[in-house]
């Protein structure tokens, strides 16, 4: 229990660093699953050979999404890292300390 007159927090607050990390792995997760269903479709449209109309229009969907989703994830982590980078023009003297 928590003392009278304090309350446990029930959300943990969403940073922007937080929601960027988050977007990364989403978009991370997005490529790499549309790559595996891209390489499944293509290894069962090369040994089935389905012949029905949707699948010929089903199939490239995984690559077509493969492609957009790697430069998403591509500009994501750039702006990821891109926010986790000292400034390089702080003088403060505790960086220059930590150098020395």
């Amino acid at each position: 229990m928590s003392e009278p007159g304090r309350t446990l927090p029930s959300r943990r607050t969403n940073t922007a660093s937080d929601r960027l990390a988050r977007a990364v792995r989403y978009a991370g997760r997005l490529t790499c699953w549309s790559l595996a269903t891209g390489m499944t479709t293509a290894a069962t449209d090369l040994v089935l050979e389905p012949q029905t109309t949707w699948w010929t229009a089903l199939w490239p969907i995984p690559w077509y999404l493969t492609g957009l989703s790697l430069p998403l994830w591509a500009v994501l982590r750039a702006r990821e890292k891109a926010a986790h980078q000292p400034d390089e023009d702080d003088d403060s003297p505790g960086h220059l300390e930590k150098a020395a």
